[in-house]
């Protein structure tokens, strides 16, 4: 077996597929029609966030086994296209577990805390105490919709902090431990100060966070993205904002990232939220440490040692 290796990957993970004898090509510039022109040749790919694939390449790549994506997510990768071909496809979700919780709770902590709206005022020359007075972490309840790796290893965190986690997962059962107890929505809604997101981006969850959403929590709360941007509204987040039933919201991810296309509409609510000190805006860095680096590749490499294990039990 050969895999084409057509992003930007770490090179831990070099050392990583030669350790379970797979040769690679590495080939990071590789564009859409680079991959189209040579994925025919092999049977695995890997990927990061660069390139879509769709029913157009996997037609013209009759060798391809599996996929492995060196990130959490699979929403650039059509799953149905996928299955039914019998293509395999890995997430690397577990390697940047650690990284999205404490970053969760880095900028959680933060609005509370009014650390950025502080350390601006400072390097301004202001010093005002009362303005910045805080609010603490501990014993606020905290619904995490999404209860996989992110979700859960936020939930260990938080729970240290004193909080009563709940938390909802459509996908498990069973799944109540010893730092959150399993919830339904309706119960979220009803008892949550904070709301977390940790689900993919799917059909389901398109702009699912909007005005309907934001009505059915039965007090002003904040919310928490540092799953996929098109998951929430923006425009609905600002109008949570305006009316006060959002108090803030810590938002790792938007709609649209790239700032320079933003349509109008789009502009309009970016800049409200620059604007504001309810809002602690970061850029798609939740999952982005440099231990994470060599976490993912690890995740996705004993995902395909295991697939190519399986694979030789049933020759």
């Amino acid at each position: 077996m050969t895999i084409l290796i057509a992003d930007d990957i770490h090179p831990s993970l070099f050392d990583m597929l030669t350790s379970i004898g797979i040769p690679y090509r590495y080939e990071p510039t590789f564009k859409r029609a680079d991959i189209l022109a040579h994925l025919p040749d092999y049977e695995g790919l890997v990927i990061r966030s660069k390139t879509f694939i769709d029913e157009e390449i996997l037609q013209n790549a009759p060798k391809l086994r599996f996929i492995a994506r060196a990130g959490a997510g699979l929403d650039l990768i059509d799953l149905e296209a996928t299955e039914k071909r019998n293509i395999r496809v890995f997430a690397a979700n577990e390697g940047n577990r650690d990284a999205v919780a404490e970053h969760a709770l880095g900028v959680l902590l933060g609005l509370f805390a009014n650390i950025t709206k502080a350390d601006r005022e400072v390097r301004q020359g202001m010093w005002d105490r009362e303005g910045n007075r805080g609010i603490e972490l501990m014993g606020k309840t905290v619904g995490l919709i999404g209860f996989g790796f992110n979700g859960s290893a936020t939930a260990q965190r938080l729970s240290g902090f004193g909080c009563k986690v709940l938390a909802y997962d459509k996908y498990l059962t069973n799944y109540g431990n010893a730092h959150a107890k399993e919830a339904t929505l309706d119960e979220i809604f009803a008892q949550a100060e904070v709301i977390s997101l940790h689900v993919p981006l799917t059909d389901e969850t398109r702009s699912w966070v909007n005005d309907e959403f934001i009505e059915k929590v039965a007090r002003p709360f904040f919310l928490m993205n540092v799953a996929r941007g098109e998951i929430v509204d923006t425009a609905a987040v600002v109008r949570g904002l305006e009316s006060g039933k959002l108090r803030g919201a810590c938002l790792d991810v938007l709609e649209n990232e790239k700032l320079k296309t933003l349509t109008p509409s789009q502009q309009a609510s970016f800049d409200y939220l620059i604007r504001s000190n309810r809002v602690v805006l970061t850029p798609h860095i939740a999952g982005w440490t440099q231990e994470s680096y060599v976490k993912i590749n690890e995740a996705m490499v004993k995902q395909i040692s295991a697939y190519l294990e399986a694979q030789k039990e049933h020759l």
